[in-house]
């Protein structure tokens, strides 16, 4: 197999060479530049490739790689200044603006800096994703017959069965959507169950992707508090009685970002509720799979005690292993089905077929009980690596609860100490902080940080982080 870091010295090099040749040149053959730069011939061949693709080669099949002419001429620049009057012309008849404030999702998927410590990610560092097993799975799926034709639209039957089955109460697999992930699942859930201008109610703090896909569907979050139990029934019957509301979205097991898990009272008290407004509550389960070793047995989803359809269950399989194993499922029960089923077809047609059959693959192989007990084990380490380094050089963070799963801490700061311009300072200290603030859809009653230990190398960097983020707190306070 050839070495990513191969394809890249070797096309910097090609990209130098090109100077000797003139637009039009002949290269010299994929067998030459094999012998020359001892390489293998797959290195060669996708090296050329990326050449091509950047339009300082072509080739051609059977003659060999060329030179590519130049460019004769310039870009043109447009002027798009139009598009500012076509974009707000509708805004005054919007209940809900559908401009989106994508920042607080892009904090956690853009890669920080080259040096900066990651503590704002929002997936496993790659050491703990397991690629090994993944490009076998994806191996295998490609070599079943049929594996890149077109799938059912509800979604592969035995990766239907398979969801249903983790999710567990009797869920069957007609009643289970394979989705491409997690967040798509909840932006087909908002979109079936809300009209626009609509309120939605959601726990406060609660994760800015959820908000920023409700915004973007013109539905008008409504914070319900939430503590360390999870999201409070009384606040939440008095919320769906003064908004009408008819739909809650939560997340019942380590909540994001306060890693809170639902209680067996709260539980029951929140399906009642919801049940009492004729109110959906769309649960997105995105942690069960990452419990750390030390944590208590785990409650049931919502949805497997919920026969009357009033749950709406998200599940996904990209946080405990990959970003691009981007396959998650919708569970619903009742007539709510067709329609979540008719907006997915609409919106994304069905999730590609070898998407499925590998994930299909990975669940089914030895390897995957493995990396579970692995990536349990490896939470904890690193849960438990964070909260001392905090103990010890940030003892003014305030760590009201350590969550069992998940993969981050959310902390309270000092009133003293400005939330905004942390952020901006630990970034020069060279660490990247998930800031508090797009974590809530109102005014917020403190700041906070939130500090994720799954996107870093290991213990050795989590204290390296915490030190940096004490020089810039040092920074800010001295």
């Amino acid at each position: 197999m050839y070495e990513r870091s191969s394809v890249t010295e070797l096309a910097n090099i090609l990209r130098v060479e090109l100077d000797r040749y003139s637009p039009g040149g002949k290269l010299p053959s994929s067998r030459a530049l094999v012998e020359r730069h001892r390489v293998s011939p797959v290195t060669v061949t996708r090296a050329l490739a990326r050449l091509a693709a950047e339009g300082l080669v072509v080739t051609r099949p059977g003659a060999g790689a060329f030179r590519a002419e130049p460019r004769t001429t310039d870009p043109v620049t447009g002027d798009t200044s139009w598009q500012e009057v076509a974009l707000s012309a509708d805004t005054a008849t919007e209940l809900v603006p559908r401009a989106v404030d994508a920042s607080g999702v892009l904090v956690t998927l853009s890669a920080p800096p080259p040096g900066v410590i990651e503590f704002n990610g929002g997936y496993l560092h790659p050491s703990l994703q397991p690629e090994r097993a993944l490009a076998a799975a994806l191996a295998r799926a490609g070599r079943r017959p049929g594996a890149w034709g077109r799938p059912p639209v509800d979604g592969l039957p035995e990766l239907r069965e398979w969801f249903a089955r983790e999710i567990g109460g009797g869920v069957t697999a007609a009643e289970v959507l394979v989705t491409a992930g997690g967040q798509s699942a909840i932006t087909t859930a908002l979109r079936a169950l809300a009209p626009p201008g609509t309120p939605v109610l959601v726990e406060s703090p609660t994760y800015p992707g959820m908000l920023a896909v409700a915004r973007a569907a013109g539905l008008r979050p409504v914070p319900v508090p939430a503590d360390a139990g999870g999201v409070r029934p009384e606040l939440l019957e008095a919320a769906f009685r003064a908004t009408g509301a008819r739909v809650l979205v939560c997340q019942p097991l380590f909540q994001n970002p306060t890693g809170a898990v639902l209680g067996p009272d709260r539980r029951r008290e929140v399906v009642r509720i919801a049940r009492a407004a004729g109110a959906f509550v769309v649960e997105d389960d995105f942690a069960r799979l990452l419990v750390h070793e030390d944590a208590p047995p785990l409650p049931e989803p919502l949805a497997a005690q919920d026969p009357d359809g009033v749950v709406v269950h998200v599940r996904s399989l990209t946080k405990p292993t990959s970003p691009s194993l981007r396959v998650g499922a919708l569970a619903a029960r009742g007539p709510v089905l067709e329609r979540l089923r008719a907006i997915q077809v609409v919106d994304s047609f069905f999730v590609p077929r070898p998407l499925q059959e590998a994930a299909l693959e990975l669940v089914g192989s030895p390897a995957w009980p493995r990396h579970l007990r692995a990536v349990s084990q490896e939470l904890r380490s690193r849960r438990d690596a964070m909260t001392g380094a905090l103990a010890r050089h940030l003892p003014e963070l305030a760590l009201p609860h350590v969550p069992h799963g998940g993969y981050h801490l959310w902390l309270r700061l000092p009133d003293a100490l400005p939330e905004a311009s942390l952020h901006a300072t630990a970034l020069r200290t060279g660490v990247a902080a998930a800031p508090g603030r797009p974590y809530f859809c109102a005014e917020p009653p403190a700041g906070h940080i939130r500090l994720s230990f799954a996107g870093v190398a290991g213990p050795t960097e989590i204290a390296e982080g915490v030190r940096r983020l004490r020089t810039a707190v040092d920074e800010l306070t001295g």
